[in-house]
């Protein structure tokens, strides 16, 4: 598990990045914070060194009247709708960043930085063996009937008298938390508070994402340069027979 600091965010969708050699980058747009610190986390109180991060705003009419005085205890004037946590390394103080101060993207992340994305994967309901687990199906012969798309036998005779845990069958497809790791930032937008972040991000457009420095020290992403032959100045190539050089 990273110990980075992160930020709550959203994804937009996908894109592509043009550089000035005329090649293209895939990336994600992710809308990031502004996140506001709702709580801090010390070795002393609590075992451990985290912030409590709130993203977005929602009504008053919709919280417990607990949170409501909390919120209104801490001074925060907008009443966060998503909570995370966010673990950092024991040597980094959490007490740097105060209860109600507001954290953007610009102000975690800059271009080059190597990031993990966590998200909820996309939904695909209830599906069969194929579509879930890549089975073959059965063989669409003379013989065959009704059992085209079906997985089989799932028994294991006498000894143990049941189905072993793990077996693969149909089931729920999709719609689990999944991380993203070894992605990069390649370009942060201050104003707009948006990320572009090399490759694919986990979750449906809008959905809610996690950004957060990367746990593993990988290589990062280098813009590719053409290399641009020189133009020759041997006048007797084959080429150039016969012409004469002023």
């Amino acid at each position: 598990m990273s110990l980075k600091m992160g930020l709550i965010g959203r994804k937009l969708g996908m894109t592509r990045v043009f550089h000035d050699d005329g090649t293209s980058l895939g990336c994600t747009a992710l809308e990031i914070g502004p996140c506001v610190v709702t709580a801090q986390r010390t070795p002393e109180k609590h075992g451990y060194v985290a912030l409590q991060l709130g993203f977005e705003e929602r009504s008053l009419r919709h919280l417990r009247r607990s949170e409501a005085k909390l919120f209104e205890k801490l001074k925060i004037e907008r009443t966060p709708a998503v909570l995370r946590e966010v673990r950092l390394e024991p040597n980094d103080a959490a007490t740097k960043f105060d209860v109600g101060k507001v954290l953007k993207a610009d102000e975690v992340f800059k271009s080059g930085d190597v990031v993990d994305v966590v998200g909820v994967s996309k939904g695909k309901g209830y599906q069969g063996v194929m579509k879930k687990h890549h089975m073959a199906g059965s063989v669409n012969g003379h013989g065959s009937h009704e059992f085209f798309r079906h997985g089989g036998s799932i028994g294991c005779r006498l000894t143990p008298g049941r189905v072993h845990k793990g077996k693969r069958m149909s089931g729920h497809m999709g719609h689990v938390r999944c991380t993203a790791s070894d992605l990069v930032v390649v370009k942060v937008f201050p104003e707009q508070n948006v990320v572009l972040v090399k490759g694919a991000v986990p979750g449906p457009a809008h959905g809610l994402v996690f950004l957060k420095g990367s746990a593993k020290n990988v290589k990062k992403y280098i813009v590719p340069v053409v290399q641009v032959e020189a133009d020759s100045k041997n006048p007797m190539k084959a080429s150039k027979k016969g012409q004469t050089t002023k």
